[in-house]
């Protein structure tokens, strides 16, 4: 009897330690904290995201470091997921590219939700209203979309909305693709396009930049900013949407908006 005891003990404590293994090895690749659905992350314990860093003020560099909109919204998710944060810059274009292949967790880089990105990856709730504006000289003869003629070059950074846009709307002939922002706002300032189609608030950055030019007061078009992730991790795109959903309940994102955008 005591022998069967015994081995009856030894199964119990075998079950227990291999209940327990089996219990880290699925929070070993970064699963949702508090008993919600378990989601996998590209590295244990982190939530790596994917920006271009030149789009202020949802990104942009302070000496070595990316602030911004985005860059405060992700480390708020992070630290409501209990994962620490690490952002990498790219080129825009290559941001999906990245979350469709695993290199990286999710996307935020001031990125509006369309119908075609959607074929592609999954967005999260919006968490900001976009604009796309029109920057022109100050001596331009543009005075509103309608003056956007055939006869006008348009300078945007490629694979951005503005360009989507102003290629469908103008024609590939009438709108030339710069990988930055800056870089399209630049050949404004030199005369080789004679308007820039680029997000609202970058637009107020780089018109307080650079003299000699202005926005124009038409919108160009309206949109909403989200996180873009990977179509094979649902339950990530789940647990965004939930620490979302806390941040703007809580005042969080508008803090984070406000902090960066005036009201005006």
């Amino acid at each position: 009897m005591k022998k069967v005891l015994s081995l009856l003990a030894v199964l119990a404590l075998s079950v227990s330690l291999c209940a327990c293994g089996a219990s880290g090895a699925a929070n070993a690749g970064g699963d949702a904290p508090k008993g919600e659905e378990a989601f996998k992350t590209v590295e244990a314990g982190k939530l790596i995201m994917a920006t271009n860093a030149y789009f202020p003020p949802y990104e942009y560099y302070d000496g070595s470091d990316i602030v911004g909109i985005d860059a405060e919204i992700v480390k708020a998710l992070g630290d409501k997921l209990g994962l620490e944060v690490k952002i990498e810059d790219m080129e825009f274009d290559s941001i999906i590219a990245a979350v469709q292949s695993g290199k990286v967790d999710i996307g935020l880089a001031g990125m509006t939700v369309t119908e075609e990105r959607l074929q592609t990856v999954n967005f999260s709730d919006s968490y900001a209203k976009g604009i796309q504006s029109i920057i022109v000289r100050e001596d331009s003869d543009i005075k509103s979309i309608d003056d956007l003629s055939n006869d006008k070059m348009i300078g945007v950074q490629l694979s951005t909305t503005g360009d989507i846009y102003a290629t469908d709307d103008f024609g590939t002939d009438h709108v030339t693709q710069y990988s930055k922002g800056a870089d399209a706002v630049l050949a404004l300032t030199t005369g080789k396009v004679d308007a820039v189609i680029i997000d609202n608030e970058p637009a107020k950055n780089f018109v307080e930049a650079n003299e000699g030019l202005k926005i124009l007061e038409t919108p160009y078009a309206e949109e909403d900013y989200a996180a873009c992730i990977s179509k094979d991790n649902e339950a990530l795109l789940k647990a965004i949407n939930g620490a979302l959903k806390e941040l703007t309940d809580d005042g969080t994102i508008k803090g984070i908006l406000d902090k960066y955008i005036s009201a005006d």
